[in-house]
């Protein structure tokens, strides 16, 4: 993440702005049209101009509110809110992340939407992103936008090696060495991140918590031998090292991409990208498969995308127009829209129109989201991520050993969940 005195200058300015304008009437006339703030967290160029002209759209229907629509990066977004909410000078409307979403409840930031306009279509939504954006019983997000992790390959590729996608990490293995034979390309690259990590745990049918034991398990039998699966994927025939630069992310896209890699493990949020590349000028040779089992049969990546949440600091008009807002953002007409524009995976089953699933990639994607698994409700189960992601990276690079690292990372997250056991 880069941090430099421009940046923080931009962070304050655009906390400032937002106070002022967030959870309150400041700025309403007596008798005019009320207006509420979306903090919108979306990338500012491939994706914002799709909702700011859903904006629009919502404006001209409702004459009586008004939408400041501020794009806020993402990478800052959890900690601005979490400051200005704090200060009672949040927005009223925020696109969460679904790991925010019950973190940001429990602190009280966020209105429980449930018997709300907000949610009269939630029997609409895929049931698994509805619990996801609860928190202790109650709903506090309408899902806009989800995403899961898949094995993407090149099908020329796979076809010139004579294989096909791989339904476990050990055919991968085998698949990736072909390849490399018959193409001369690499059959496989990994990423050291801990959430692109997290399917091999689940291949191991654990996690790095149980969340209902209220117990760490990132050193258990399991998870040790769910990370020496994916340490295993850095060498051998047909298998990229492990690559950590901090450019390691665009390196293994770009490679992707321009038919230097044969497969990956990647999210719908890259489609567009996947696109622009070379190797997928015809889109139809975009290969999207489950993300390969473990040695207990199970696969499954994590569920991920954002919610649409409302303040709880608002006032009650400022409520009321954020949860029609709310409505409307996430109808199967704007995530039909929004789908279209953008090829980010609807939330909703009636979103995925004919039109829709015409792009493989977007109807690929929806073949393996009944695979991906939601995410605990547990506040700090996102920030987990973080130590493993430092550990990971010195195991992948050769600097520390696998039970070091594991153990280093159960010393960090203990702090993170200090009521849980080891």
């Amino acid at each position: 993440m880069r941090r430099g005195i421009a940046a923080t200058a931009l962070v304050a300015s655009l906390a400032l702005a937002a106070t002022a304008c967030g959870g309150s009437d400041s700025g309403d006339e007596a008798d005019g049209p009320v207006t509420i703030t979306w903090w919108d967290t979306s990338n500012a160029t491939n994706e914002a101009p799709t909702y700011k002209a859903l904006v629009k759209e919502f404006e001209a229907a409702n004459k009586d509110i008004k939408v400041n629509y501020v794009n806020v990066p993402f990478d800052q977004a959890q900690n601005k809110f979490d400051t200005a909410a704090g200060s009672k000078g949040a927005p009223d409307v925020l696109r969460s992340e679904v790991g925010w979403t019950p973190a940001f409840a429990k602190k009280g930031f966020f209105a429980p939407l449930d018997g709300t306009e907000a949610l009269a279509e939630q029997d609409k939504f895929q049931p698994s992103l509805i619990e996801q954006a609860k928190y202790d019983g109650k709903t506090y997000g309408v899902p806009f936008t989800t995403d899961t992790l898949a094995l993407v390959y090149n099908k020329e590729l796979f076809e010139k090696a004579g294989v096909e996608a791989p339904k476990t990490w050990d055919d991968l293995k085998k698949a990736a060495a072909t390849i490399k034979d018959k193409t001369g390309v690499d059959g496989y690259w990994g990423s050291t991140q801990a959430y692109y990590a997290q399917s091999f745990l689940y291949g191991e049918g654990t996690d790095t918590v149980d969340a209902d034991a209220k117990k760490i398990t990132v050193t258990s039998p399991e998870a040790k031998k769910a990370y020496g699966t994916w340490k295993s994927l850095f060498s051998g025939k047909g298998l990229h090292k492990a690559d950590t630069t901090a450019d390691a992310y665009a390196h293994i896209q770009e490679a992707f991409v321009s038919g230097k890699v044969a497969s990956i493990v990647q999210g719908p949020w890259e489609i567009t990208n996947f696109y622009k590349g070379s190797a997928f000028k015809d889109k139809n040779n975009l290969g999207i498969a489950t993300v390969p089992a473990g040695s207990s049969g199970k696969a499954g990546a994590p569920t991920g995308g954002h919610n649409l949440s409302v303040y709880a600091g608002s006032d009650k008009a400022h409520q009321e127009a954020s949860l029609k807002f709310v409505k409307f953002m996430t109808s199967a007409k704007a995530q039909e829209t929004i789908a279209l524009k953008n090829s980010t995976l609807p939330t909703r089953e009636d979103a995925y129109t004919a039109k829709v699933k015409a792009d493989p990639g977007i109807a690929g994607y929806q073949g393996v989201l009944t695979s991906a698994q939601p995410r605990p409700a547990l506040p700090e189960y996102s920030s987990l991520w973080g130590p493993l992601d430092d550990e990971l990276l010195e195991i992948a690079g050769g600097k520390e050993s696998l039970d070091k690292g594991l153990g280093d990372a159960e010393t960090a997250i203990a702090k993170l969940v200090p009521d849980f056991s080891k």
